[in-house]
């Protein structure tokens, strides 16, 4: 038996930055960070397109729009501190037909009302800017920048160690009792015994809320996102990230070319269900996962509700020539030749039993424990606001006090 003042279920960036900022502000209180995989930030925070988001999309006054503002400067101070490889090129939204220009001008109204910086560009100024960019306006935000997010999460992770926190890795939560006392977690063959317990379990976070007898109505659906790589050749096709007018109708932000912090260029993602809550191939199968999801109410509404786009979508997955068709709406340019394999991430969405999915940040709690139960995309460049969040919580809750 192993005693922890906490235990943090969750080695990705959310799960790190939370423990960083508990050891900042509490540096007498021992803290465990549980992660199940052999190595750190092997899900969500390693397999994302490394965007530093601004928050140009989120529901003003949401935690999204609210922590997105401030993480894009926590994010690349820690970055400067730590001399992690950082860039902020800026990204164009680009509209490519008629009926796109009116939702324009509606997300540039706001990103003004989330206290965004953006400009808008004409056609002349789009051609400007990025020669090989077709568009008949676009919005430019000068604050978007590009990381390796797993690297900022394993430098998390060595600050968490050099204040004394242990980093556990291979250690999966397999059964989880709370009482009076503490929070008993069998971890593999082993036991860790807490005092609290703060959960950032992502792809498996409704999963160990369950465990922990939080009142889950909702399960995480897992959407799969594939990308390709451009060519070398094709390294500078973009000054900037190029983005679509996203679609209200549809759930995600469509195929945008992202600039890696590597120096290459992405195509992609896509939102294609997917089979396994970790299914990174397109023919990766969990029976378990499945019937899980088959049998919650929210999903099969879910499905009804998007039928079509999912379809659509299913073929774009399956047949290259469709998703070079999404690129060409802006590259023109592009060839199938031009499209090489890259690796594909795994979005946890969460959607209630009614079918609708939970677009804000979502907290739960017991006596004893914190849960981040929802925390897609802006989660990496929130991470240090959202842990920042739940410390505060944990101050109020648990009754610690910082230093």
């Amino acid at each position: 038996m192993t005693d922890f003042d906490l235990a943090v279920i969750g080695g990705g960036i959310v799960g790190l930055a939370t423990a960083m900022q508990m050891t900042e502000r509490l540096p007498g209180l021992s803290v465990a960070v549980l992660e199940k995989e052999p190595a750190l930030a092997r899900h969500q925070t390693g397999r994302n397109s490394g965007v530093i988001h601004a928050g140009v999309y989120y529901q003003p006054g949401s935690l999204k729009a609210q922590f997105c503002r401030e993480g894009v400067a926590a994010t690349i101070g820690f970055c400067r501190e730590h001399d992690i490889p950082f860039a902020q090129c800026g990204k164009l939204l680009v509209a490519t037909e008629p009926d796109e220009l009116p939702r324009m001008a509606a997300l540039y109204d706001r990103a003004r009302e989330n206290g965004i910086d953006v400009e808008r560009l004409d056609q002349a100024e789009v051609a400007r800017r990025e020669p090989h960019i077709r568009g008949l306006g676009g919005l430019l935000v000068k604050t978007t920048g590009i990381v390796d997010y797993a690297q900022v999460a394993r430098t998390m992770a060595d600050v968490v160690s050099e204040r004394g926190g242990a980093i556990l890795t291979s250690s999966e939560v397999a059964h989880i009792e709370e009482s009076p006392a503490g929070v008993l977690l069998e971890v593999g063959k082993d036991r860790i015994r807490a005092r609290q317990v703060i959960a950032a379990a992502g792809l498996q976070a409704d999963r160990i809320a369950r465990l922990c007898g939080v009142d889950v109505d909702f399960r995480i659906v897992p959407f799969r996102g594939e990308y390709y790589r451009l060519g070398a050749d094709k390294d500078d096709i973009v000054n900037h990230l190029i983005y679509p007018i996203p679609d209200p109708a549809l759930p995600f932000l469509g195929v945008h070319l992202t600039r890696m912090i590597g120096g290459y260029v992405t195509v992609g993602p896509n939102a294609v269900l997917a089979f396994a809550r970790e299914g990174y191939g397109f023919g990766t199968v969990d029976a378990g996962d499945l019937r899980e999801m088959i049998a919650f109410p929210g999903f099969r509404k879910v499905i009804r509700d998007n039928l079509k786009s999912g379809m659509i979508e299913m073929a774009n997955s399956l047949l290259k020539s469709r998703y070079l068709a999404l690129c060409r709406r802006y590259c023109p340019e592009l060839n199938l030749a031009d499209l090489s394999p890259y690796r594909s991430g795994v979005r946890a969405q969460a959607v209630l039993a009614d079918g609708t999915m939970v677009h804000d940040f979502l907290i739960g709690e017991t006596a004893r424990t914190i849960h981040v139960l929802n925390a897609p995309s802006p989660a990496a460049t929130s991470a240090i606001p959202i842990g920042r969040h739940i410390v505060r919580l944990a101050e109020e809750k648990f009754g610690w006090k910082a230093a």
